[in-house]
């Protein structure tokens, strides 16, 4: 008896492992995708001094007036922008 139950435990452990490793990669997937614009409420002006330049999410284009892209949002961003995901860089 005590054999029969230690496989049963052992076969469920892997069962359960096997099922969470599509969940974990969907889950990768899904936090990699970018969010529109509109969705982030994206403006191409800074708003209260705050713009994508001086942001931890901004990628700089080839120059510092060069649109670049961003982390979270989609699309070309101006380094004048600003949107909800704006973070200040330390």
């Amino acid at each position: 008896m005590d054999n029969s139950r230690r496989s049963f435990l052992k076969t469920a452990t892997v069962l359960a492992g096997v099922a969470a490793v599509p969940v974990s990669l969907m889950s990768r997937e899904a936090f990699a995708a970018k969010v529109a614009k509109a969705s982030m409420q994206y403006q191409d002006t800074p708003k209260n001094g705050a713009q994508c330049s001086t942001c931890m999410q901004f990628i700089p284009g080839k120059s510092a007036k060069a649109s670049g892209t961003c982390k979270v949002v989609d699309g070309s961003i101006s380094p004048e922008g600003w949107c909800l995901a704006y973070s200040a860089k330390s």
